[in-house]
């Protein structure tokens, strides 16, 4: 908590915009069959995914982010979490991210000092999430590698 303090000003926070987010299974070897990697299960407000946001963080940074390309300027985020609430705490026992469904909520976050919006910082309740069917975008691997094509 203390390596966050410097970051938890107005001038650093930000709101990440999502209509639903995963969590791996805790189950070892449980391969979602389309995709050949660790199932996830997907968590949104409602099964139409309306948009709602993440509690987020941000700063500027300067390093290397791709080797070939060298230092560089650039904007990094991340996103506050709390403990899991009854649904999300069976699969990811240890956190979920702070979501902020309002447009309160949002202003708050985005204007308030830290006395005030660090009450943000709680599980959704236990009624605010329903597990949904992965979205159509998620990247699916083929089982196994494509065959080399030809050229002729």
């Amino acid at each position: 908590y203390a390596h966050w303090l410097p970051y938890l000003g107005i001038e650093n926070r930000c709101v990440v915009p999502v209509t639903s987010f995963a969590e791996p299974s805790p189950t070892p070897g449980d391969k979602d069959p389309e995709t050949g990697v660790q199932k996830n299960f997907w968590f949104a407000l409602s099964q139409e995914r309306p948009l709602f946001f993440f509690a987020g963080l941000w700063t500027p940074w300067h390093g290397v982010r791709k080797v070939k390309e060298g230092p560089g300027d650039h904007e990094l985020y991340g996103f506050l979490t709390t403990r899991p609430n009854a649904l999300i705490a069976p699969i990811h026992e240890k956190a979920m991210p702070v979501i902020l469904t309002t447009p309160e909520e949002t202003e708050l976050w985005l204007t308030a000092p830290w006395s005030e919006v660090k009450k943000l910082q709680k599980p959704a309740a236990d009624d605010a999430l329903v597990i949904v069917e992965k979205p159509a975008t998620q990247i699916k691997f083929p089982a196994e590698p494509p065959a080399q094509g030809s050229l002729f």
